[in-house]
C-alpha cells in the first residue's frame, strides 16, 4: 500500500499499489488486524496504516546534522550552511529551513514524498519549466527583485534538478525573505489570492499543452471519479449502501451535468491549461510589510487541467462558511462574499486569456469541485475506508454530507453566481 494524494482537504490518504515497496509489510500486518479486530466499527484499520505511513516518512527524515549537511553539499549554494532544521507545517513534503553562519535562513531544503509523487523527474520537470516561465515574464516586465516573485530551485553540482541518496529525493530552493503567509481566508485575502492565482495562470497560458506531464493522473477528471464511485456501488465491500442509497440517489442524479468539461473538451471547445491545483491562500507568500502577494508557491501539483479547477477548488474550500467535515450542516454555507472578492481578483488578471465558455463555467467550477469531493468521501465510504485518513467510524460519511450541503448551497446561488460573471461576458 502507498501515500496517495495527500491534497483535497489536506487529508493524509492511501491507495493500492504494485510497485510499493512497502506492500508486504502492510498487507501481512493488515491481515493480522482483519483477524483480530473489527476494524470496520470500532478500530479502523486505516488509523493503523497511517500509523506505519508515518513512521515511514519520519523514519526517512531520521538524518543526523552531518547527513543534512552532507546533502546540502551536493547543490550549487553561494553560501556556507552551518544547519538544517524542520520548517513550517507542510503535510506531504518534509521542509527544512537551512541557515548560514549568521543564523540567517538562506535556503530552504525538502525531501520529496516520492510515495506521491511517484515520477520525481517529472515533477521537477514541470517545476523547472513553470519558474523559468513565470521569471522571464517577470524580466519582460522590467520588475526588480525577481527571486522574492518566483521560487528559484538551485541544481546539483552535476547539474540535475534533485538530488537522490539512495533512500529520498532532495531540491533546495533560496528562502525568500521579509515574506509571510496566512492561513485564515477572508475578502480582502481572497481577492489578493484570486489576483495571485489569475496572473499565475496568466503567464503561464501560453505554455503549449503537452508541455507539462501529470504529476497526479485523473486528479480533477470527473469521468474517472465517477467509475470508481460506480465500482464502489457495484462491490460494496463494506456492506454500507443502505444506509447511503439517497446520497447515491443524489450523486446520480447531477451524473452527466457535471461531466461538462471532460465533453467539452472532446468537442475542442475547452482547452487544457496550466493549472495550480491547489489554490488556497497559504499556497502563496506576502510581503511582511506591504501585505501584497509576492509570489505562488506549493508547485508540485502545477499540472495540465481546465480552469475550472482552480477557481472551483478556492470556492469549495475558501468560501466555505462551514468545515469540510462539520456535523453540524446549519453551519455549512457558501460565503457570497468570499467568492465574489476572489472572482473579482482572479478576473482582473486572468479576463485576457480566458475564452467566454470558460468565463460562463466558471462558478459552475465551484459546484464540480463540491461535487467530486462529495463523490470521493462517498466512495471512499462504501469502500471501507481503505483511502482517507478517518477520526471515526462514520468520518467519511460526515464528509460526505457535509460536501454534499456545502453543493446544494452553491447550487441555490447559481443564479446569482452566473449574474456575476456577466460583468465580463
Amino acid at each position: 500500500y502507498e501515500i496517495s494524494e495527500c491534497l483535497v482537504g489536506s487529508e493524509m490518504c492511501i491507495r493500492d499499489s504494485k510497485e510499493s515497496n512497502f506492500r508486504f509489510l502492510f498487507t501481512k500486518i493488515f491481515l493480522l488486524l482483519y483477524v483480530t479486530d473489527d476494524w470496520s466499527e470500532s478500530i479502523p484499520l486505516f488509523h493503523c496504516q497511517s500509523s506505519i505511513i508515518n513512521y515511514q516518512l519520519n523514519n526517512a527524515m531520521a538524518k543526523t546534522k552531518e547527513q543534512l549537511l552532507n546533502i546540502l553539499d551536493q547543490f550549487q549554494l553561494t553560501e556556507k550552511v552551518v544547519s538544517a532544521e524542520p520548517f513550517g507545517n507542510g503535510h506531504i513534503n518534509d521542509t527544512l529551513k537551512v541557515t548560514n553562519e549568521k543564523g540567517e535562513i538562506k535556503y530552504v531544503l525538502q525531501r520529496i514524498n516520492h510515495l506521491i509523487f511517484t515520477n520525481v523527474d517529472m515533477l521537477q520537470n514541470n517545476i523547472q519549466i513553470v519558474t523559468s516561465h513565470i521569471r522571464k515574464k517577470l524580466e519582460e516586465k522590467g520588475e526588480s527583485d525577481i527571486d522574492r516573485k518566483v521560487l528559484t530551485f538551485l541544481p546539483t553540482k552535476d547539474n540535475k534538478l534533485y538530488y537522490f541518496d539512495g533512500d529520498s529525493y532532495w531540491r533546495v530552493c533560496l528562502f525568500i525573505p521579509n515574506s509571510k503567509s496566512y492561513e485564515e481566508v477572508n475578502p480582502e485575502l481572497s481577492y489578493e489570492a484570486g489576483k495571485a492565482f489569475g496572473d499565475f495562470q496568466s503567464m503561464l497560458a501560453d505554455i503549449p499543452e503537452g508541455t507539462l506531464g501529470e504529476t497526479i493522473p485523473n486528479f480533477h477528471n470527473m469521468e474517472f471519479r465517477l467509475e470508481q464511485f460506480h465500482d464502489a456501488v457495484k462491490s460494496n465491500v463494506a456492506g454500507r449502501l443502505d444506509e447511503v442509497k439517497d446520497l447515491i440517489e443524489e450523486i446520480e442524479k447531477r451524473a452527466e451535468a457535471m461531466c461538462i468539461q471532460e465533453r467539452l473538451y472532446r468537442e475542442g471547445k475547452l482547452k487544457k491549461r496550466t493549472n495550480h491545483c491547489d489554490t488556497k491562500v497559504n499556497n502563496m507568500m506576502f510581503d511582511a510589510e506591504t501585505d501584497k502577494v509576492l509570489c505562488v508557491i506549493d508547485l508540485d501539483t502545477v499540472m495540465p487541467g481546465f480552469v475550472l479547477s482552480d477557481i472551483g477548488d478556492f470556492i469549495r474550500t475558501g468560501a466555505n462558511t462551514g468545515a469540510e467535515d462539520d456535523e453540524n450542516l446549519d453551519n455549512v454555507n457558501v460565503n457570497m462574499d468570499i467568492f465574489k472578492a476572489y472572482t473579482r481578483g482572479y478576473m482582473e488578471k486572468a479576463k485576457s486569456f480566458l475564452t467566454p465558455t470558460e468565463i460562463k463555467l466558471l462558478p459552475y467550477g465551484g459546484r464540480l469541485l463540491t461535487y467530486m469531493q462529495t463523490v470521493r468521501f462517498l466512495t471512499d465510504y462504501i469502500n471501507g475506508d481503505t483511502y482517507y485518513k478517518i477520526h471515526s467510524p462514520k468520518h467519511n460519511l460526515i464528509r460526505t454530507k457535509a460536501q454534499f450541503k456545502l453543493l446544494q448551497s452553491l447550487e441555490a446561488h447559481a443564479d446569482e453566481m452566473d449574474a456575476f460573471m456577466s460583468e465580463w461576458l
